[in-house]
């Protein structure tokens, strides 16, 4: 990373999770009956009361091995994404949770040290890195580029119409 794109990217603050964070934890099921605005104001609630109450646009998650476990529920990632969070950092992710949530254009970053981040501390977010402010920058495993295309059109869909609005999908009723 080079010192104009970091001077560039904001400082992000850390909210920090145990490992194995589950999907029912983050869209509790007794919420699925309603939208995702309001399946959003319980998320984590079982694990941090303050969470949907307290984060802000731009904050991240760190979290510890297993992240996004459990059902395919999308909304476990989707109501992320409805509270702003920028990314979640985590050693390891369910692998339908990390699908689920670059389909929506959540930003993943694989890093083995992520329990080195603290509670509160501030980092800044880039696809090649993590950089604590005044500690470390620790490195990410890296993320295929249509994904990262994902994450920069805020979800699979606008890529999807983006593509066909330049004509790089034809639609049926054109021919």
């Amino acid at each position: 990373m080079s010192e104009s794109s970091s001077a560039l990217t904001p400082w992000s603050r850390v909210w920090r999770l145990g490992s194995q964070v589950d999907t029912d934890a983050l869209a509790p099921g007794a919420y699925m009956k309603f939208g995702i605005e309001v399946i959003a104001q319980h998320a984590l609630e079982s694990m941090r009361a303050d969470f949907a109450s307290g984060v802000q646009v731009g904050d991240v998650i760190v979290a510890g091995e297993g992240f996004g476990v459990g059902s395919s529920r999308e909304q476990a990632a989707g109501v992320l994404v409805q509270l702003g969070l920028k990314a979640v950092i985590a050693p390891s992710f369910s692998g339908l949770f990390y699908r689920n949530a670059f389909n929506l254009g959540l930003l993943l970053l694989t890093c083995p040290r992520a329990t080195e981040i603290e509670e509160g501390c501030a980092v800044q977010v880039h696809p090649q890195g993590i950089q604590i402010q005044g500690g470390d920058l620790l490195p990410v495993k890296p993320i295929p580029e249509f994904l990262l295309e994902m994450v920069r059109a805020k979800g699979l869909l606008n890529v999807l119409k983006a593509r066909i609005e330049s004509g790089q999908i034809k639609t049926t009723r054109e021919g």
